[in-house]
């Protein structure tokens, strides 16, 4: 059986145009689907042809199986590929692929719901032998047996959504009296995020590991893994960065694994891309749950035993065996993969929104692989989730892909949205991590630190702001001249020469509210630079790749910068800061603020409880907002009586609109 001729592609963003590039190498036609919110996006122009299929909402679009369909019949497409996230784990999809006589490149529905359902998972895997966590995995979802399991079992305990994924729908409980309203919040977000609010519970490992074990099985009974990835350095619950091999992994556990995963993939008759998630301790490894789909995170596994995933998915489809036996299979030096989310770390990760003023990805090559679905000029939509791209790197042992990372990351810029990039740059630098080996709990264990700010810039920082500043002038009035009538007109002149003045400039940047003038005088071909008591002389140039060239006191370093109305963005050694040029609003403007809850982030509010009238204390639940796959509880931060509410479920509001005012400054958000 031959490769399909043409593929259409049911996802979007990076995952949509890597499976692209994979099937265009193989000859293989690729046509992209598109909703009203992506007519513009890079998956779109990734592809040989595109088609839309509706509206922003992705209920509408990307999740429409009808739409889907009609879309690839229209195409004329053989087969369909359906990513990760939306269709991708839902059985109904292959089974309608098939009656329409399209190829599905995935497992199939069987083996989808079998280990669909987290709980059906668990009992399978048990019957297989394969080592589980205590916990109650069966079908009664009353709150006060929930709540006597989850006491049989010992506290702390997690709840997990038995459809979830990503950490959505999972709460950490550790005393039984927060046991109830965590499992309603696990059960919201559940059922808002997958159509089920049924749950189980297990015992909650403090300072676990979370390695998972990539399988592959064909039509023709043959089945291997390929190897572990180590995917603990989470936020929330949810993977930023994985790696493979897993650093300390004994060989014998790694055999023992691979060998239970193969066992789970063969017992429910697997066909294609899979991966078996463990938890680890000292005590040994147990079952989480097994992912019927290609993971975010494969391309590590690709980097580290050079194969292509998406091909070998592309050719079980068409009803080949699987290109390696296990035999020949071997791990060759070790990746890294690192998601750069449009998310804010100091506001417990929210989403951000915006339009992509500048994005810039290092260069791919020399170990280093850049998937995304986003450019310059690109809009960051509330629809979707959040990841703007994922840096991968591949080095021959750990401590050399590691350095890589460091590097790759500190040539990365994104300006118009928050970003996690420096969240990522301490994560890769702290020592704890660099030794190896760290737990789920890392991230937060080391918070104070990880998510700090920045700290007041040193006059280094300034001084390269300041020359940012003079060389973006440059080149404005550069381009103002050539686009003029007489581009040699002397006032069109670009070296900070004003008539009967010095050639002296003073600026003033604002950190937060905290304002720092710097001053510049001419000095020779150079600037002298006053910041505070210190003075540097430096200079800056444009590089062939768009950087800023900088010299300061003799030293020489590259950076970023770029000004988009009035913020200045720079990223320096691996560090953003950001620098309001004029002079912050009248901060009585926030303290009106005082009476009222605000939007945190653009989103669509899914649940209201406050009522005018009713008395609230601290904390008392007022409404749930939804945005990008993540559910945010807004309570009152003091205690008042409710004036008036704003808005109403199933409402799109924006970031700082209000919602509800109280009758006293009840200093809610």
């Amino acid at each position: 059986m031959s490769l399909p001729r043409s593929l259409l592609i049911a996802n979007r963003g990076e995952i949509a145009c890597r499976i692209a590039r994979t099937a265009r190498r193989l000859g293989i036609e690729t046509i992209a689907v598109f909703s009203a919110a992506d007519a513009q996006a890079l998956h779109v122009s990734a592809c040989d042809r595109a088609l839309p299929i509706g509206p922003a909402a992705a209920a509408e679009s990307y999740l429409s199986i009808p739409r889907i369909l009609a879309a690839a019949k229209r195409s004329g497409a053989a087969a369909i590929h359906p990513g990760y996230g939306f269709l991708s784990e839902n059985p109904a999809f292959p089974d309608a692929c098939e009656e329409a006589g399209i190829i599905f490149v995935g497992p199939p529905a069987r083996a989808m719901r079998a280990m669909g359902s987290k709980a059906a998972a668990k009992a399978l895997m048990q019957s297989s032998g394969v080592p589980l966590l205590p916990g109650y995995h069966g079908a009664q979802q009353e709150a006060s047996f929930l709540g006597f399991e989850a006491e049989k079992i010992g506290f702390p305990v997690v709840i997990k959504a038995v459809a979830g994924g990503g950490g959505r729908g999972m709460r950490v409980v550790f005393e039984a009296g927060d046991f109830p309203d965590a499992l309603r919040s696990a059960q919201q977000e559940g059922k808002s995020s997958f159509g089920d609010a049924r749950v189980l519970i297990e015992r909650y490992v403090q300072r676990p590991r979370h390695i998972e074990i990539q399988v592959f099985a064909d039509s023709l009974g043959n089945a291997v893994h390929l190897f572990e990835r180590d995917c603990s350095a989470q936020r929330r619950h949810q993977k930023i960065i994985e790696e493979a091999p897993a650093p300390g992994m004994d060989p014998a556990m790694r055999r023992a694994m691979g060998d239970a995963a193969v066992e789970a993939a063969r017992a429910v008759g697997y066909v294609g891309a899979g991966t078996v998630e463990f938890v680890t301790d000292e005590t040994g490894f147990f079952f989480l749950e097994m992912n019927t789909r290609l993971q975010v995170e494969h391309p590590v596994t690709e980097m580290s035993t050079g194969t292509d995933l998406v091909e070998w998915q592309l050719r079980v489809a068409a009803g080949e065996k699987l290109p390696l036996t296990q035999a020949e299979l071997a791990i060759d030096g070790h990746a890294f993969e690192a998601r750069i989310y449009a998310e804010d770390p100091a506001r417990d990760y929210a989403p951000s929104i915006g339009q992509l003023a500048a994005f810039r990805m290092p260069r791919a090559g020399e170990g280093v692989r850049v998937d995304t679905g986003f450019a310059t000029g690109d809009s960051v939509s509330i629809h979707y989730d959040a990841m703007l791209a994922k840096l991968i790197v591949h080095g021959a042992d750990r401590g050399e892909a590691l350095a890589r990372l460091r590097l790759a990351l500190a040539d990365c810029e994104v300006v118009g949205v928050a970003t996690n990039l420096d969240l990522l740059g301490r994560i890769a630098a702290h020592p704890e991590f660099v030794a190896g080996g760290i737990d789920t709990g890392f991230i937060a264990r080391h918070a104070e630190t990880l998510l700090a700010g920045q700290g007041p810039p040193d006059a280094e920082t300034l001084a390269a702001a300041a020359l940012s500043v003079l060389l973006i002038e440059d080149e404005a009035a550069a381009a103002a001249a050539q686009s003029g009538h007489d581009p040699h007109s002397p006032w069109h002149a670009r070296d900070q020469w004003w008539p009967n003045l010095e050639a002296e400039r003073a600026l003033e940047f604002f950190d937060e509210d905290t304002p720092h003038s710097v001053r510049l005088r001419r000095a020779g071909g150079a600037w002298l630079i006053l910041s505070g008591a210190t003075e540097i002389t430096g200079a800056a140039s444009r590089t062939i790749d768009g950087q800023i060239a900088l010299t300061l006191d003799g030293a020489r370093e590259n950076i970023r910068a770029t000004i988009v109305g009035e913020l200045l963005t720079l990223r320096r050694r691996g560090k953003t800061f950001r620098f309001r040029l004029p002079a912050p609003p009248d901060a009585d403007e926030e303290a009106e603020a005082g009476g009222r809850l605000t939007a945190p982030i653009p989103g669509q509010v899914t649940q209201v409880v406050a009522e005018p009238g009713m008395a609230v204390t601290r904390g008392d639940l007022l409404l749930v907002l939804e945005a990008m796959k993540t559910v945010f509880r807004l309570t009152a931060r003091a205690d008042g009586i409710v004036a008036s509410v704003h808005c109403s479920a199933g409402e799109m509001v924006q970031e700082g609109q209000t919602l509800v005012t109280f009758e006293e400054a009840a200093d809610a958000s």
